[in-house]
């Protein structure tokens, strides 16, 4: 391992192929979309007494917003027009209960500073596996904080999202005793926040190894991909962020005979 080749160079988009960049318009309908069907799924479960579904419409909800349709509109990679996609990407993250903007603005810094320390979304990948799991429950305050110090231009836009989601807390408090489900919803969408410095960045991410190609763990395998929903492709979002995540593994396939080249092992679980 100590004999191992640092990689400096990587393979130019525009030899990966430039339709990595491309989605259709029926791809970008759905991805806009799904984010309110789950939400709106919850609330008529929800008032079916249809619990389990009202749980996994959220959980399906916090998995597509913060891996997929928010990510995407972090990167702008959705081919939206600028005020379209900052409005879409605050009210996404909005109904999520997190802010849009201080995750653009932490989600960029991982990418320009990763591995270094000052990347406070990366910081799991530097704590215990205990330690990473207790980050959970105060990460989305944290990056939030970190956000409002370091704005980069969208300050307003931070400020605003927060008093949204506070108010959306405080309207489901005071709703109590009139329904539980506003606030089983603000419950179980904090509660889904929970996990991602866990997965986002203590399993994906290796800072102490030597370069881009080996900082972040290469995943493989039809197990992989089923429990992941097609969204295991950390390392290659990495080398590339602007592809959109419809096209990651495309992107993993053709990357594929590179990894192999320059003798990059993947992770697997059995299959």
């Amino acid at each position: 391992m100590k004999n191992r080749t640092i990689v400096t160079d990587f393979p130019r988009i525009s030899e990966l192929g430039s339709d990595l960049l491309q989605i259709s318009w029926c791809q970008r309908v759905r991805t806009l979309s799904l984010p309110f069907m789950f939400c709106l799924a919850f609330w008529v479960f929800a008032c079916y007494g249809l619990w389990l579904f009202a749980f996994l419409a959220l959980v399906a909800m916090s998995f597509i917003t913060y891996g997929s349709t928010s990510h995407d509109l972090v990167h702008h990679n959705l081919g939206l027009k600028r005020i379209t996609n900052e409005l879409f990407l605050s009210v996404i993250e909005a109904i999520s209960l997190r802010s849009g903007h201080a995750y653009q603005v932490v989600h960029l810094n991982h990418h320009a500073q990763y591995p270094e320390e000052d990347d406070i979304e990366a910081e799991a990948s530097r704590m215990s596996l205990l330690r990473a799991i207790l980050e959970g429950f105060i990460f989305q305050i944290r990056i939030y904080l970190w956000a409002l110090r370091n704005p980069r231009g969208r300050l307003r836009w931070i400020v605003a999202e927060g008093v949204v989601v506070i108010c959306f807390i405080l309207a489901a408090v005071i709703a109590i005793p009139f329904t539980l489900i506003p606030i089983i919803y603000v419950g179980l969408m904090i509660a889904g926040s929970w996990i991602i410095p866990l997965i986002t960045s203590y399993i994906p991410h290796d800072p102490q190894a030597e370069d881009a190609a080996h900082q972040t763990r290469l995943f493989r395998g039809t197990l992989f991909r089923l429990i992941a929903f097609d969204h295991l492709y950390h390392l290659e979002h990495h080398l590339y962020p602007n592809v959109p995540h419809q096209n990651w593994p495309r992107l993993a396939q053709r990357l594929d005979p590179w990894f192999e080249q320059i003798g990059l092992k993947s992770i697997r679980f059995w299959f």
